[in-house]
């Protein structure tokens, strides 16, 4: 347990202060006490009666303290429901995922998984579906409907490269609509397109400017990385990036914005061979990245070599976003027990005696 007022802690000397004072009031009360047979009254009263007596005051002592360690605010690790209320998936579906190191295919394997773990989530929780190879697409925004995520999975189609960081980049601008995400200098650099291209959007962009004025966006104002805990991303790759940004830039930027990422390498780390347009190519995903993009989001890295493991993870990602383990303040409970303590303590003084403490 910690304590975020460690310094109000001196403040419990004051318990064994009263204990001292109630030691003393008892001794000089016993000593004013005079009856003709004391032993008699001893005996009247009975072992139950007198320790009766010291009842109240014990509980309000316990009160006391209760109150005194709530004044410090008390912290500590509680399992409770996650805050973590939208998942987005971000799953390769470069051509390399039709190896079948994994049987029947990797894109088999993961799809099956991927559908089970949407449907095992809580209710509560939204999903979407981002995919990623050469470049990265939405292919179903949040939703609570686990047919239509269902049937998201289902249509994956496979394409060439691997383009880590623009999964990551289109999986933030999903969670953050609202916010002013510059899609077409992250995904393909500043100089991407012709002089004429730019021109022509430009020109686009301008009249649709005199029809509608556009949704006024506004810009992240960074934050710790792991404290957006709404949020969270699951990035599953079977590959290293061939192209787009880097994947190290992208994590940087789901840390300003306070998103974890869980990353998965499906596959075995060593590498498989896999036929495209009739050329064997060995494919293996760069596992070092992987961990630097939980590392730098303060996510998790996870490497499934088969279907029974990928689905095993994906078990253990979805009870983690239902209940989380987190540092959190329990002051309000001791005070809760102080109050009660100091209720039952008058109560009992009440019932027994008709005096309180």
């Amino acid at each position: 347990m910690n304590f975020l007022w460690p310094q109000y802690l001196w403040l419990l000397l004051v318990v064994p202060a009263l204990v001292a004072v109630y030691v003393v009031l008892l001794r000089r009360k016993k000593a004013a006490v005079r009856y003709a047979n004391v032993p008699l009254v001893k005996a009247a009263l009975g072992p139950a009666q007198r320790f009766r007596r010291h009842v109240p005051p014990l509980l309000f002592l316990l009160a006391i303290t209760a109150a005194l360690v709530a004044a410090a605010r008390p912290s500590a690790l509680v399992t409770l429901p996650s805050d973590a209320r939208t998942l987005i998936l971000a799953i390769d579906v470069s051509l390399s995922m039709r190896a079948t190191d994994v049987e029947p295919t990797r894109m088999v394997a993961a799809q099956t998984a991927a559908k089970a773990f949407v449907q095992e989530l809580p209710q509560d929780i939204k999903a979407g579906i981002v995919t990623f190879a050469g470049t990265a697409s939405v292919v179903q925004p949040p939703t609570l409907d686990r047919e239509e995520l269902a049937a998201a999975i289902d249509r994956f189609q496979l394409q060439r490269h691997t383009a880590i960081g623009s999964g990551i980049i289109v999986s933030l601008a999903t969670l953050f609509p609202d916010e002013d995400f510059d899609l077409q200098s992250l995904l393909f650099g500043r100089g991407f397109g012709s002089r004429d291209t730019l021109r022509n959007r430009q020109g686009e962009r301008a009249e649709k400017k005199e029809i509608e004025k556009p949704k006024e966006k506004k810009a992240a104002t960074p934050v710790p990385p792991g404290s957006y805990t709404s949020a969270a991303i699951i990035l599953l790759t079977d590959g290293r990036r061939t192209t787009g940004p880097d994947p190290y830039d992208a994590a940087r930027i789901a840390a300003d914005h306070g998103v974890r990422v869980f990353t998965v390498g499906f596959g075995s780390a060593a590498g498989s061979t896999v036929d495209i347009d009739g050329m064997s190519i060995f494919m293996r995903f760069d596992e070092e990245t992987l961990k630097g993009i939980a590392g730098i989001t303060h996510g998790e890295y996870f490497h499934a070599t088969s279907a029974a493991e990928l689905k095993k993870i994906y078990e253990g990602l979805g009870t983690k976003f239902a209940l989380e383990r987190k540092e959190t303040e329990v002051g309000a409970l001791f005070a809760a027990v102080a109050a009660t303590l100091a209720v039952l303590s008058a109560a009992l003084s009440l019932l027994w005696f008709n005096r309180i403490v």
